[in-house]
């Protein structure tokens, strides 16, 4: 299995040394099918020997390899799921279908030599969620405003190139690299859909149907991101009104020949009456209404339609302290649990505004006990350092997915899919910074399993990727609590948004694009926070089910760490640590800085241990890592010493 990859791509995780364990023994696969015949060319690749005695077995449960290992011991595996055992010195991978069994290949992988040491019994690994799903926000041309790539901080699109089809070698890499985490959909477009992207279901739809063959031997669907305006700006109809019979009967056409050319479509992503996306109250209809009418026309097919949640007034006034943002997805859509069809499946982001560092789950995730809800992750790093900053998000997610946000059920358990926006592009180390492939590879690993420890994800992905042998314990210190520092010297007490407008990149403290009044944290001489009580404000607490209405209703019981998203206090306000909130803004951000500091300091260590281009691109990200943080250390507080008066009791300087 070659290091190098397609032409001018370095080598992500899984190289050659990751299956050399494999190259020394001999393996047999038994069973058909793509993803079987993907298993032996991996096998083969690895170079495994042909003759002596079989040291890995891996067979599909109906074959005849199969009889001796006592198959009903671990019930039925499914569509995607796996056992892997160890006796009398063969390791064998057993699997229903033949998706289990390349997954199981890749934990084999993942385990390395312990794969062959030892005797253990067979367990069993079945997926958490039946679709792990990737959206690419790429256009096919350059945009004049987002770029070939929206949000994309790796390079351009992996798909296209100067408004054609790129060469899809780099994109089948890509898809054994999706699948040895566990992803297994990806949606190829971005959800503005522009005027280009729209004809790829149409006159371009060629296109999407190479890379879906590009990625089919690795289990990987394609999805396809459309316009609800598309009978319109394509089918030429007077009407976009989802009960229209013209319009449902164009979708139920054109899905169709969709899946003429594709087979194993996965279905459509939609972003509707959001941030100028045409959508369904253009008509006067429901949300409901909009996804159903697409539902409809997939349902023949096997497909399904993500409807996202993201839909808010993007112009709001904010001098009215009675508008929330944060309520928006609840308003719209907690009305309509029950109305959407079982093939429609709701997409909400993770918390209840845009991806930020610190905001509290969503409650329309709770909220809709009678709709299929997929849980919306951001891999790329929009708004936690933009693969400029060294930042693991694996404990965000993993403390996210944990979190119990209903009576017996966290975010995981209510969750029928995990979805996430994908940080690759055609840089050549794939995510722009080496080391947020960690992210990539964390969110596959935990759409898999929410219950896996984001560290030993990490450590799986340092054996893979940099080797065993390098210096684990100092890539430790700088990953393992990377988005808490990134959050000291960013975003305090979950206020969020102190971005610059557009770009989303390097502080300013008023700058947010999408108000009239420019400010999500309400600061002022008397104190700083948003006040979503309902006893006071907006009444956002209220859409939160038991207790979670009363704990952040109440400033006493409020988490310090979303107190400001929730209450506006003042400036000496004493948290439950100790500190006031003026001193914590001081006290993380200047901390937060020196531990920037420290991180840079502890990738020297890897001199010599890792390739000079990727050990010369992490220092040069880390660079601009200590040059941001600073520069959020000087301003914030600045700012909050100006608002508040207040000066720093450790007597640091404030600029």
């Amino acid at each position: 299995m070659s290091t190098e990859g397609p032409p001018g791509v370095h080598p992500a995780w899984l190289p050659s040394r990751a299956t050399q364990p494999l190259g020394s023994r001999r393996t047999l696969v038994h069973g058909t099918g793509t993803l079987v015949d993907t298993v032996r060319r991996e096998v083969a690749a690895a170079g495994a020997p042909e003759t002596g005695e079989p040291a890995l077995v891996l067979t599909l449960t109906s074959e005849d390899a199969a009889a001796s290992w006592h198959v009903g011991e671990v019930g039925a595996l499914g569509d995607e799921g796996y056992a892997i055992g160890r006796r009398d010195g063969v390791t064998v991978v057993l699997a229903d279908r033949p998706a289990g069994l390349l997954y199981g290949f890749f934990h084999v992988v993942r385990r390395g030599e312990a794969a062959f040491t030892g005797e253990w019994p067979l367990a069993r690994h079945v997926p958490a969620m039946p679709r792990r799903m990737l959206d690419h926000w790429d256009n096919v041309d350059t945009h004049p405003v987002t770029g070939q790539v929206e949000r994309g901080y790796s390079g351009g699109s992996i798909f296209w190139r100067d408004g054609a089809l790129r060469d899809l070698d780099r994109v089948r890499a890509y898809a054994r690299l999706l699948a040895a985490t566990g992803v297994n959909a990806i949606a190829v477009n971005n959800v503005n859909v522009h005027a280009t992207e729209a004809r790829l279901l149409t006159d371009r739809l060629g296109e999407v149907a190479a890379i879906a063959e590009a990625v089919r031997p690795y289990g990987i669907r394609v999805h396809l991101s459309v316009s609800f305006a598309a009978p319109v700006t394509l089918g030429g109809l007077p009407t976009a009104d989802p009960l229209d019979e013209g319009v449902r009967a164009w979708w139920a056409r054109t899905s169709q020949r969709v899946y003429e050319a594709i087979p194993d479509f996965g279905g459509y992503v939609v972003k509707a009456d959001s941030e100028g996306q045409p959508g369904p109250f253009g008509y006067g209809r429901s949300h409901a209404d909009g996804a159903n009418a697409l539902a409809d026309a997939l349902a023949p097919f096997g497909g399904v339609v993500h409807w996202r949640a993201f839909v808010y007034d993007h112009r709001q006034d904010w001098r009215d302290r009675s508008t929330d943002r944060a309520r928006a997805a609840y308003d719209h859509f907690a009305p309509l649990d029950g109305q959407f069809r079982d093939n429609a499946i709701l997409q909400v982001k993770h918390g209840p505004m845009d991806f930020q560092t610190r905001e509290p789950v969503s409650p329309v995730v709770a909220a809709m006990p009678r709709t299929k809800v997929a849980v919306e992750l951001q891999v790329t790093q929009e708004y936690t350092g933009q693969q400029r900053h060294a930042v693991y998000l694996g404990p965000m997610w993993s403390e996210i997915l944990r979190f119990p946000l209903a009576e017996g059920a966290d975010v995981a358990a209510l969750a029928r899919e995990l979805v996430a926006v994908s940080s690759v592009g055609d840089d050549p180390f794939w995510t722009g910074h080496p080391l947020a492939q960690a992210n990539l590879y964390a969110f596959g690993r935990l759409a898999w399993d929410p219950a896996l420890d984001p560290l030993s994800i990490l450590d799986e992905w340092i054996d893979l990727t940099l080797g065993p042998e390098v210096d684990r314990a100092a890539l430790h210190a700088m990953l393992d609590e990377s988005w808490r520092t990134y959050e000291s010297y960013t975003a305090p007490l979950g206020v969020g948004f102190m971005v610059r407008p557009g770009h989303h990149y390097g502080p300013d403290v008023d700058g947010y694009e999408y108000t009239a009044w420019g400010t999500y944290h309400f600061a002022d001489r008397d104190g700083v926070g948003v006040d979503r009580t309902r006893a006071t404000g907006t009444g956002f607490t209220g859409q939160y089910p038991a207790p979670w209405s009363e704990v952040y209703e109440s400033v006493e019981r409020c988490p310090d760490e979303l107190l400001l998203f929730f209450h506006h206090v003042p400036y000496g306000h004493v948290l439950h640590s100790g500190s006031t909130v003026i001193q914590h803004i001081y006290d993380t951000h200047f901390a937060g800085a020196e531990r920037a500091v420290e991180t840079r300091r502890l990738w020297e260590r890897l001199d010599g241990q890792v390739a000079p281009d990727l050990f010369a691109r992490v220092r040069e990200r880390l660079d601009e890592q200590v040059r941001s943080a600073a520069e959020w250390r000087d301003q914030i507080n600045t700012y909050f010493f100006r608002k508040s008066g207040v000066p720093d009791a450790k007597g640091r300087p404030i600029h």
